[in-house]
């Protein structure tokens, strides 16, 4: 099969399994959303919307986030760990979006990366989520699929954003986004994987590939 060949299949797919793309993230603001996407990092959408409630009703604006106490916000986001570091960083930002961007969440890459605590992924899920710029931002859900369906080498997430843009439909790169997290979560998962039984691998995946991951797993792992 042609890689666009390939490519269009795999999109009528995700539409087919994966038709509804809501952020899994809970917010009411561009700003929200951008705390909660940089204490997800290394933490699950789900703990992180455990503790985004009391966060936000204390710290829900930028203006009542650099309010808080540092230590206050590490009290609340203690359980998505790393709770010294985002609690530093979240403060920070707070402070840089009041004093610097009259409390708006900047609409650029380098605006955004200039923030404490967000990476290029980060600024990638605000730009495309948020503000409706196409970007795609590659976690660890989407750099397996993309490996195992052969639409990149694998080597870095840097080159597999850069493979994915050049072979998806610009206009497609926020939607896919979503669809491919919630597809590897559902049909697709890291570990004991059945390639028969994913909607994609059974027809898409590279063998080859599928049976190195296998082999990398531990014994325990495979059970």
């Amino acid at each position: 099969m042609k890689i666009a060949e390939k490519v269009k299949r795999i999109m009528d797919d995700l539409d087919t399994y994966i038709p509804e793309t809501p952020i899994p993230l809970n917010h009411d603001s561009h700003f929200q959303l951008l705390i909660a996407v940089m204490l997800s990092a290394s933490a699950t959408d789900k703990k992180v919307n455990e503790v985004t409630p009391t966060l936000f009703a204390e710290g829900g604006t930028p203006e009542t986030m650099s309010a808080m106490s540092v230590q206050r916000i590490k009290e609340i986001i203690y359980d998505v760990g790393l709770s010294n570091n985002k609690s530093k960083n979240v403060h920070k930002t707070a402070q840089i979006l009041v004093n610097k961007h009259n409390s708006t969440v900047p609409k650029t890459f380098p605006e955004l990366e200039a923030l404490p605590g967000v990476g290029h992924k980060t600024a990638s899920v605000i730009m495309s989520q948020a503000h409706g710029i196409p970007a795609f931002a590659v976690d660890t859900h989407i750099h397996r699929l993309a490996y195992r369906w052969g639409l990149s080498n694998g080597k870095s997430v840097v080159q597999t954003e850069k493979d994915l843009k050049r072979r998806f439909p610009q206009e497609q790169w926020n939607k896919l986004h979503i669809q491919m997290i919630y597809f590897g979560r559902a049909h697709c998962p890291a570990l004991r994987h059945d390639p028969d039984a994913c909607p994609i691998c059974s027809w898409g995946a590279v063998k080859k590939r599928l049976k190195e991951e296998k082999k990398r797993e531990a014994p325990w792992q495979k059970k």
